[in-house]
């Protein structure tokens, strides 16, 4: 009983000091400039992005000419913030037939509206319509989930919060400028996805040989989908540009940028996910097992993070399945209603690309649970017990 007091308190020191690591390293990225921070500023375009509410709005100018609207939409709006609050101006919306573009305000509603101003910056020259305005609700919804995490799992759901937000942080922060600075997407793409795997695995086991079992499983995953990536994306003659908005960045003054590349590397990031959640449930698995059974060999060991395994893959690859085809929901309609025949559905590049991620993605699955399970049954069993009960005599 006190061996095992020790025992999970030893645990517990473990998980908070990976906890404390994680939010050391939040700290530091919300700190850590992008070097890209005035590129919308003020002070760059003589404006201000501000929330608005619609009072009123004016649609006569609007032509509908079957399912294209064209036109100008008129719209009275009283700024909610800044120097000119709750003063009222007439705001222009442009629509250029685009539904994915296009927006339509109603009275009351919130909108983000750029103001811009004259040669002396106190005078408003100008407001034109952005979008609605979505933050307070985007913000309602984070916290609503951070609140069922620590609601529904306790500690457990505040390092997966911490976990989460060290991600969103990494990305937005390492990730997204080193690629815009120039450096090799799958460098970056392959170092902080194994960075993420190592500390996300952390927060649920602790810096102990579990930890280290899961991690080499999913890292292994991790190269061996990289590899794959480079290779099919090659092989099938991908282009980045099948990425969404991959060409506007290139218009951007991006055009050194490598599209292909960034593509490889989204591949491994995308399925990187499900390669940590499987590596977590076998070692957790097959170290539950040795707990149970210390005389447990390394190769029973093995063979039980094996079915393990088995058992989890088939969901988790159904789970990337979903996940992939999910956006591309539409484009299969548009498929099936013209009557393409699968042949060409097959040859087009946006389906390659996404069978691309879908393969790859369950390959890298496919190799992590079996390297997952040595690795678990290489650190957590324990042969020195097998042996002491090989030789223990049995008593009368």
């Amino acid at each position: 009983m006190v061996e095992d007091t020790a025992l999970e308190r030893m645990k517990s020191k473990r998980t908070w000091l990976s906890a404390l690591l994680t939010a050391v390293l939040i700290g530091l990225l919300l700190l850590l400039p992008t070097g890209y921070e005035l590129a919308g500023s003020s002070d760059i375009d003589g404006s201000d992005r501000l929330r608005a509410r619609v009072v009123s709005v004016d649609d006569t100018t609007i032509k509908d000419t079957g399912l294209v609207r064209s036109g100008e939409q008129v719209c009275q709006i009283t700024l909610l913030e800044g120097e000119h609050k709750g003063e009222t101006y007439r705001a222009f919306n442009m629509l250029n037939g685009s539904f994915e573009q296009d927006k339509i305000y109603k009275t009351g509603e919130q909108a983000l509206v750029l103001v811009s101003y004259d040669a002396s910056g106190g005078t408003v020259s100008s407001v034109s319509m952005i979008d609605h305005y979505r933050i307070a609700g985007e913000i309602l919804l984070l916290l609503a989930f951070f609140a069922g995490l620590i609601l529904f799992a306790g500690w457990t759901g505040l390092r997966a919060m911490l976990s989460f937000v060290l991600a969103v942080l990494s990305i937005w922060k390492v990730l997204v400028p080193a690629c815009l600075n120039g450096a090799n997407p799958i460098l970056v793409g392959a170092l902080i996805t194994a960075a993420l795997s190592v500390l996300t695995i952390a927060l649920v086991f602790g810096f102990d040989r579990r930890c280290l079992a899961a991690c080499t499983g999913a890292i292994a995953g991790l190269v061996i989908t990289a590899v794959l990536g480079v290779v099919c994306t090659n092989a099938f003659q991908i282009h980045g540009a099948v990425m969404s908005f991959s060409e506007s960045l290139l218009y951007s003054g991006f055009e050194y940028l490598n599209l292909t590349q960034i593509f490889m590397a989204s591949i491994f990031i995308g399925s990187s996910g499900a390669m940590m959640d499987l590596a977590v449930d076998i070692a957790a698995s097959v170290h539950e097992v040795v707990e149970k059974r210390p005389d447990l060999s390394r190769l029973e060991a093995i063979k039980s993070g094996v079915h393990v395994g088995q058992a989890a893959m088939g969901t988790q690859i159904t789970t990337l399945l979903l996940a992939y085809s999910g956006s591309y929901i539409a484009l299969l309609m548009v498929f099936m209603a013209q009557g393409t025949p699968m042949i060409n559905i097959f040859n087009y590049k946006y389906v390659a690309s996404e069978i691309i991620h879908t393969l790859v993605g369950s390959l890298g699955l496919v190799a992590v649970a079996p390297l997952t399970a040595l690795a678990s049954g290489v650190f957590l069993a324990h042969p020195e017990q097998a042996v002491r009960a090989e030789i223990t005599p049995i008593k009368e």
